[in-house]
């Protein structure tokens, strides 16, 4: 996901990076035991989404405990924590709680065991395999440091725990069940995701464009379909489902900018059922990936163009024309970045954590659909979402020297230096936080 320059510089300079002390880091330090329990619990005890109901119900119990007032069962498991604490500006914090069905395999003695059954009708393992259990901890860890600091800050603090991130489903629920106007609607919202590319306790930041449009895409290519010793009499839908997989990459390499990014990938390809037998469909499955919405709908209608196109000259009657279906249920927008705010907050903690911990990295293609809290009101929310970097120093250490390889996000393997990305995010967003609603003093 980063570059081999990144990472040589992140292996050469920041590993070795010291810790400067203060008083919130030693807070926070104090906190981690516990705070390390809870994650041990959560890491065990993942939900897949939508089926957050234990996860939500556990951590609303802490958060009214603090002294938030609570709402529970927004945008079905959603919860939302409000602290009003005087005039000043709103801020929102956001973590995650969905785990993916996978089956872990990182040997920890807290492994999950758990299974669930998705969507998708499957029944299979469930794990924490992108790190929500980190974000989790380190959003009760920043709660606890800002009851603790009230006297310190003026403005209301909105806390939300949301659900089904991993199927771009949560945010929208959320969003769809008044979270702008049953709660205080944000000037400022934060989020930060564990990173499986560089070393435990790195914070990486993209101004601008960091995540990725995700569109979901399926082609019914239809045929007509006969005895294979005599194509002639046929439509083979496989022949022209491959002409439209072959064409289709044209949309990257000669029609959109190459200052443009932007990705079509055709991850699902099925027809036929026997050797000699020419079926009468093909379907198609893409993952359709771009910035911005002008380079959304240029691959969009491109798309729809192609299938249509190929379908032609193929001879197809006009009444077999491919059916394009695109996935908006699913459809999962960018992240944009606060330009001038993310400027501004990594500059702190620049100040803050050292030069060598904080490093801007290249824009992902990956999604994120903490993008749609700003884009409700692109004009009045300042958005930002940074990464913490979870790779433990000796593992990262021997991948560099190439004797190892990481695991991504989303793999049975992956087992973050949990304590570094919690106590690392948990500083950090506390002191966004205090910097935001305390300008006299910055924090």
């Amino acid at each position: 996901m980063f570059s081999k320059t990144v990472l040589t510089l992140l292996g050469s300079v920041a590993l070795a990076a010291p810790l400067q002390a203060n008083e919130l880091r030693e807070a926070v330090a104090d906190d981690m035991p516990a705070l390390m329990e809870l994650y041990r619990d959560l890491h065990a005890n993942p939900e897949l989404s939508m089926q957050e109901f234990e996860t939500s119900a556990k951590l609303a119990d802490r958060m009214r405990a603090m002294g938030f007032e609570v709402t529970e069962k927004v945008g079905k498991t959603g919860v939302v924590s409000v602290l009003k604490n005087g005039e000043g500006p709103t801020v929102m914090l956001r973590a995650d709680m969905d785990g993916l069905p996978v089956t872990e395999q990182t040997g920890l003695p807290f492994a999950s065991t758990k299974r669930g059954t998705p969507v998708s009708g499957v029944e299979s393992g469930i794990m924490h395999a992108c790190g929500h259990d980190t974000h989790m901890t380190a959003f009760i860890g920043t709660a606890q440091q800002l009851v603790e600091r009230k006297d310190d800050w003026s403005g209301t603090l909105v806390m939300i725990l949301q659900p089904a991130e991993e199927t771009g489903e949560g945010a929208k629920a959320m969003l769809e069940d008044g979270l702008y106007t049953r709660f205080p609607k944000p000037d400022y919202a934060i989020a930060f995701h564990d990173a499986a590319q560089f070393p435990a306790g790195m914070i990486g930041y993209s101004p601008g464009y960091a995540l990725a449009n995700v569109d979901s895409v399926d082609i019914l290519v239809k045929g007509v379909g006969g005895h294979g010793a005599y194509p002639h009499t046929t439509k083979d839908p496989i022949v022209l489902g491959s002409a439209i997989v072959m064409k289709l990459q044209t949309l990257v390499s000669r029609e959109s900018s190459p200052l443009d990014p932007a990705v079509v990938t055709v991850g699902s390809f099925n027809a036929g059922t026997k050797h000699n037998i020419i079926s009468d469909e093909a379907k198609l499955q893409l993952t359709v990936r771009s910035y911005s919405d002008e380079s959304r709908e240029l691959l969009r209608n491109g798309i729809a163009r192609i299938a249509e196109g190929e379908a032609i000259a193929a001879g197809m009657p006009e009444d077999r024309m491919p059916l394009v279906t695109f996935r908006d249920d699913e459809f999962t927008p960018s992240t944009f970045n606060s330009v001038d705010f993310t400027e501004e907050m990594m500059a702190k903690m620049r100040a803050n954590f050292g030069e060598e911990r904080v490093m801007q990295v290249p824009s992902v293609m990956g999604g994120e659909d903490f993008g749609r809290f700003r884009r409700e009101d692109p004009d009045a929310i300042e958005s930002l979402i940074f990464w913490v970097g979870g790779v433990p120093e000796d593992r990262f250490a021997a991948a560099q020297r190439g004797e190892a390889q990481l695991p991504s996000l989303h793999s049975p393997f992956w087992a973050p230096d949990a304590e570094k990305v919690i106590s690392t995010a948990a500083e950090a967003m506390t002191r966004m936080t205090l910097d935001i609603m305390t300008p006299a003093n910055g924090g």
